[in-house]
């Protein structure tokens, strides 16, 4: 009897010893440090962007004559709208002032407080990608884009993004909060509503 409940405690113990380490592997695998997080967030969101997402941002309409540009086209804002909704990458407030720099630019351009002619440049935004701040980029650039000077204070993470294939790379501002354990983009620096519309 008394040899029974020796191998009984030994077996306990061995399996409290043993489940300790399967613990601290399964933790090691299945908790990425919030750098590795967020360097996966940047890289599967431009991908999204690049390839998925409907590529017309602010689309505009012109007036009967062809012309000149007098709204935004409503419908296809809504529909990148709700896009960025679904793709999980990006913060509420990110979707907030996406949506409010669109409809600032038709009413403006509705209202005849920003003029666009077909044919020149928009009048918003700086002649570059919004999304990147440039106006080429490498082939799959999202593959190894790199986060620099990351900082992280109360669930918000602040940083830039370059990327490496080129040796003239953007110094991309980017913003990131947890929302509900998860980090997702809060700002991005070629969406800054105010340098934006130019105000």
């Amino acid at each position: 009897m008394r040899l029974y409940k020796l191998y009984f405690l030994l077996f306990i113990g061995l399996s409290l010893v043993s489940f300790k380490p399967i613990e601290n592997t399964t933790t090691s695998i299945y908790f990425a440090s919030d750098k590795e997080q967020l360097e996966t967030l940047i890289r599967k969101a431009y991908e999204w962007i690049e390839t998925k997402k409907t590529q017309d941002d602010f689309e505009v309409i012109a007036n009967k004559k062809g012309d000149k540009y007098v709204g935004l086209n409503v419908k296809t804002h809504n529909k990148i709208v709700e896009e960025l909704k679904k793709s999980n990458f990006f913060a509420q407030q990110f979707i907030d002032n996406y949506n409010k720099i669109g409809l600032k630019i038709g009413d403006n351009l509705k209202n005849n407080k920003m003029e666009y002619f077909v044919g020149d440049l928009p009048p918003y935004g700086n002649d570059s990608n919004p999304w990147c701040d440039c106006q080429d980029n490498p082939e799959a650039f999202w593959k190894t884009l790199k986060l620099n000077n990351l900082k992280i204070e109360n669930n918000k993470a602040t940083f830039y993004w370059t990327w490496t294939e080129w040796k003239e790379t953007p110094k991309y501002k980017v913003t990131a909060v947890k929302e509900n354990g998860i980090w997702k983009i809060a700002a991005l620096d070629g969406f800054n509503y105010k340098s934006f519309l130019g105000l």
